[in-house]
Parts: C-alpha cells; sequence; structure tokens
C-alpha cells in the first residue's frame, strides 16, 4: 500500500480514537483528544499533497481518501452533539447528505463517470472543518482551569448557544444546498449511470 493510502488509513483509525478520548471524563484525554483531530486533519492534507506531487493516485485511494473525511468530520460533529454543544437533526442532515455525495461519486467513478465537483462543495467542506477546529479549539482551551477560571466571560461569549446555533444551522442549510446543487448539475450523468446500469 502506497503512503497517501497508508496516511489514508490512519485518519480512520485515529477518527474513533479521538471520539473515545474527546467523551472521556479525564481532562488530559480531552487535551490529547484536539492532539489527535490535529494530527487528522495533517494526514487529510498531506496525503493529499504526496498524491498530487508524485501521482499516487489508485482507484483504492479515490474511494478511501473522501471517505475517510467524512468520518473525521463525523466523529466529531457527533462528539459535539453527545456533549450537547450541536443538534441531533442539524448533524444527521450532514453525514447523511456527505456520505450519499460521497457514495454517488464513488460508484460513479468505479462505472468510469467523471462527475463535475463544484467550488462550492469545496467550501462546504471548509466551513465545516473550521467550525469543527473553532469548536475542538474552545472546549480543548476549557479544560485549562487557570485559564478558563480568568476568563470566564470571553469563554461564555465564544461558546454562547445562539452563535453556535445559527453557525451550525447556516453550514448544515449550506451543506444541503451543495448536495442539491452536486445532484442538478450532474443530473444528465447520474440518469445515464442508472439507466446503463439497468440495461
Amino acid at each position: 500500500m502506497i503512503l497517501p493510502n497508508q496516511l489514508t488509513v490512519l485518519r480512520i483509525i485515529l477518527s474513533p480514537i479521538f471520539l473515545i478520548l474527546f467523551l472521556s471524563e479525564d481532562v488530559f484525554m480531552k487535551q490529547l483528544a484536539f492532539v489527535v483531530f490535529v494530527i487528522a486533519s495533517l494526514t487529510d492534507w498531506y496525503d493529499g499533497w504526496l498524491a498530487r506531487k508524485f501521482n499516487y493516485i489508485t482507484e483504492w485511494g479515490k474511494f478511501l481518501d473522501p471517505t475517510a473525511d467524512k468520518i473525521l468530520t463525523s466523529c466529531a460533529f457527533i462528539g459535539f452533539v453527545i456533549i450537547g454543544v450541536l443538534e441531533l437533526w442539524m448533524v444527521i442532515i450532514i453525514i447523511v447528505r456527505d456520505f450519499l455525495m460521497t457514495g454517488l461519486r464513488i460508484y460513479a467513478d468505479y462505472k468510469n463517470y467523471s462527475f463535475k465537483t463544484s467550488t462550492l462543495a469545496k467550501w462546504k467542506t471548509f466551513f465545516q472543518m473550521a467550525f469543527l477546529d473553532y469548536l475542538l479549539l474552545i472546549f480543548t482551551l476549557m479544560t485549562f482551569q487557570s485559564l478558563y477560571k480568568n476568563n470566564i466571560e470571553i469563554f461564555n461569549i465564544l461558546t454562547n448557544k445562539n452563535f453556535i446555533y445559527i453557525t451550525m444551522l447556516s453550514i448544515t442549510l449550506f451543506t444541503l444546498i451543495t448536495g442539491i446543487f452536486y445532484l442538478y448539475q450532474n443530473r444528465h450523468l447520474i440518469k445515464g449511470l442508472f439507466t446503463s446500469e439497468n440495461k
């Protein structure tokens, strides 16, 4: 297995490890969860860079890489649902949309169909990751008691429930819209994909 794919597998392995650490009652484990998430995120950037620079692009990698990304973000979203920061229905919409689109794209690649990836979808991924990074950073910093106690008012502003709800709602709607746009943009290819399958 080539290095980019090894890094992708590592990202998949780190995802449930991150979630377990994040949900731990131990403060150090929670802090370690942030480190694990950062490392997993870096493997995403690095394996993509390696694949492009050295043309390490394989059929296995095309399937594994986007799946690993969705597993990592899904674990983070689920973690914040469990601790009561995010709404379950929003996370369900995001996860279902992302895995459906990823599955469709993987199936299309398998059938040698080339689907268009919109700039909106890339922005969707950026907003999701940026928001998760923000939440993880803030909630990790809050585990340092001296820092938290000396800046309670600031942390209360940064973790304002209305701010988090509205931001997450915006990301959820944007994610849903990009999914609809993706289906519309590739509607003829999708029709051809499943028409040819039935022949």
